[in-house]
């Protein structure tokens, strides 16, 4: 106790560092007994470890944070790692699971065996981009959770790939609170002016949860260009946030979560004050566990082994134990306690947005002097609450076609039975599939029902999503068109869609799918009579797709799988793509300068020795052909000889030919 209290007085009595600090809480208030105060059991529940991913972390740090915040009542949060399953239903779980739908290791059983699902739209300390990992970091476990190839440097894709607006944002929470309909949903947000509206529309696109996350803190592994310069402090965000949703009647619907550079319990009570339901630490945590701060996590070469996949430096350095993160939240909470004793305050529900607890101190500069921070501590009138009223944000669309698939096949799932149904489909229904697919992935986990399928046979026109995460064991047949995001996610099973019987028009001269198609992809097979919109197979990476034509982008990211486009590509083809390949048919020889040459290479398949891409080709226009019954692909099959010598094999420079047979022979049917 004594070592903490010097480190709270350090921390607590420093310079004006922060806007916080130039805070105080107000003196003229009537204290109460600290008995009086809620238990600190009430207080752990508030507080989580914040998102740091096993790969930027080792294997240990990672578990003991999950462990010690679970033994608390607190949550972890995975980080945008993915987890391992051997992890689920133990107390090494992490309940908080990070996705933004293209994010590593992102599958129907991770997604399914989470608390909460928490979108990054952004994060602090590298505003805008993707999560980052460099190569000499993806061991065959790191591999393995973010279906990769060892030693290659992983950058997920921003969230502007699949998130260009509100509505797409509110698409991704539908997909989640489909596939776990226990979960809440949470969308992290960086501080920065204006992030009060977003905070608006998030509330409205139905979200639980709304992380308002500072520049501070970040676990070092992002390049000094993404940090300088990027994001606010938590102070001004949180306040904007809280106030926003407040005056636009929203507050009510929706928990505000704070994370960024907490240190102590009195950043607790500011962060309370100021509008936040709940606290995510990520630095103290960590220096808690070893780490040293030493901002080297990118080489490898963690001195603690609390960043690094370092064998042996994990081994001979690593000293942290779930016990001592268990001490050092015990300490913030208790200290917490005190100070709202000192308040005169009862629980934390009382104190959250009580501005007038709060006070501005004069600064010491001219610079301090001339801030106003009135505003900060701004309110929106009493009648609206301060907290979250409600369980859930439930949205206003009941998915009644995902409610009717649940119940046909509920005896079937559990029993492990599979069947086959026949559905109307419209336009309205989103997320078609993801309820029966979360519940196979919790039951079975992601393919335990592949020899037993349950297949759905639909008619109609596909509402966004279809198909998203969807799990092995499950088919799903459409006979009409979709919108955009079809497979999104999808970890198995298979997915086919074909025009309606009565139409005329050529198949593989009209789109059948929307945009952003396959996204975050990891297995199964996705056959399409038609063309697919922009940005299809971005982050694929175990997808057995065919599709007649794609729109720009297609690829993009790819780390494992095979496409096959029976016709032609849009522009920037292949980019950052690092593992799996692609067979395009180039019938205009446009293609030289459609694909991304940065990290990509192409090469005719008719040559002499490439006689085991040519059978394997025919093999793959067949399966496609069988499933949807393409006139297109029927005409390819009996010209091959004529239509071979267009076709392109598209693969990884690092990626030998060897390689891509020996993939071609080991991949499961």
């Amino acid at each position: 106790p004594e070592a903490y209290q010097r480190y709270a007085e350090l921390v607590n009595n420093r310079g004006y560092a922060t806007l916080r600090d130039m805070l105080g809480l107000r003196k003229d208030v009537k204290a109460i007994s600290i008995d009086e105060v809620e238990p600190v059991e009430n207080i752990f529940k508030r507080f989580d470890s914040a998102a740091m991913s096993l790969g930027a972390l080792s294997p240990e740090a990672h578990e003991s944070l999950a462990v010690a915040m679970n033994e608390l009542g607190g949550r972890s949060n995975s980080g945008e790692g993915g987890e391992d399953p051997v992890r689920h239903g133990t107390m090494k779980r992490s309940k908080i699971k990070q996705v933004a739908s293209g994010r590593f290791g992102v599958t129907p059983e991770y997604l399914s065996n989470a608390e909460v699902l928490q979108i990054k739209v952004a994060q602090g300390a590298k505003p805008g981009e993707g999560g980052q990992l460099p190569g000499g970091k993806v061991n065959s476990l790191i591999a393995r959770l973010r279906f990769s190839v060892p030693g290659v440097t992983l950058i997920s894709p921003p969230p502007h790939h699949d998130i260009y607006s509100i509505e797409d944002l509110a698409q991704l929470i539908f997909d989640l609170k489909q596939v776990n309909p226990e979960a809440l949903v949470s969308v992290k947000l960086v501080s920065r002016p204006g992030v009060g509206t977003i905070a608006c529309g998030v509330a409205k696109a139905y979200a639980d949860l709304i992380t308002i996350s500072g520049y501070d803190g970040g676990t070092a592994a992002s390049p000094m260009t993404s940090i300088h310069y990027a994001g606010s402090p938590w102070e001004l965000g949180l306040a904007d946030a809280h106030q926003s949703l407040r005056g636009n009647h929203l507050r009510g619907n929706i928990r505000l979560q704070t994370d960024g550079g907490l240190k102590t319990g009195l950043d607790v009570i500011k962060g309370a004050i100021l509008g936040a339901e709940s606290f995510g630490f990520g630095t103290m945590p960590m220096v808690a566990l070893g780490c040293k701060y030493l901002r080297i996590c990118h080489l490898n070469n963690c001195a603690t082994g609390v960043a690094t996949q370092n064998e042996k430096l994990r081994e001979d350095h690593f000293r942290g134990t779930v016990e001592m993160v268990k001490n050092f939240f015990r300490f913030v909470g208790e200290e917490t306690r005190q100070l709202m004793a000192q308040l005169g305050v009862r629980s934390m529900e009382e104190l959250v947005g009580r501005v007038d607890l709060l006070e501005t101190l004069e600064g010491e500069t001219p610079r301090q002097k001339n801030l106003d921070l009135s505003p900060i501590l701004g309110s929106a009138g009493d009648e609206f609450p301060n907290t979250c009223q409600v369980e859930r944000n439930a949205p206003y669309d009941t998915a009644e076609l995902n409610n009717q698939m649940i119940e046909l096949t509920q005896s079937a799932i559990e029993g492990k039975q599979g069947g086959e149904w026949e559905l109307t489909i419209t336009n309205c229904d989103r997320s078609v599939g993801a309820r029966t697919s979360g519940a196979i992935a919790k039951q079975h986990g992601n393919l335990g029902m592949n020899a037993q399928p349950i297949t759905f046979n639909f008619k109609g026109h596909a509402g966004q999503s279809f198909g998203v995460w969807n799990a092995g064991g499950q088919n799903l047949y459409l006979q009409g068109d979709a919108n955009d995001y079809v497979g999104k996610g999808m970890a198995g099973g298979k997915i086919v869609i074909r025009p309606f019987a009565e139409v005329t028009f050529k198949s593989n001269e009209t789109a059948i799918m929307g945009n952003t198609c396959l996204y975050g992809a990891t297995g199964g097979k996705l056959f399409a009579a038609g063309q697919a919109g922009e940005r299809f197979g971005v982050r694929n990476s175990g997808v057995h797709a065919v599709v007649e034509g794609a729109g720009d982008h297609c690829c993009e990211y790819m780390t494992g799988g095979l496409v096959t486009v029976l016709g032609s590509t849009g522009y920037n083809f292949g980019a950052g793509m690092t593992g799996g390949f692609a067979y395009v048919l180039d019938l205009e020889n446009t293609f030289v300068d459609k694909y991304n040459h940065e990290l990509v290479e192409i090469q005719r398949i008719h040559t002499e020795n490439m006689e085991a891409y040519k059978n394997h080709l025919r093999s793959v226009i067949i399966e496609f052909t069988k499933e949807t019954g393409s006139a297109w692909g029927q005409e390819i099959i009996d010209n091959l000889d004529d239509f071979i010598g267009r076709f392109w094999l598209v693969k990884p420079k690092a990626a030998s030919l060897n390689d891509l047979l020996t993939s071609i022979r080991t991949r499961p049917e």
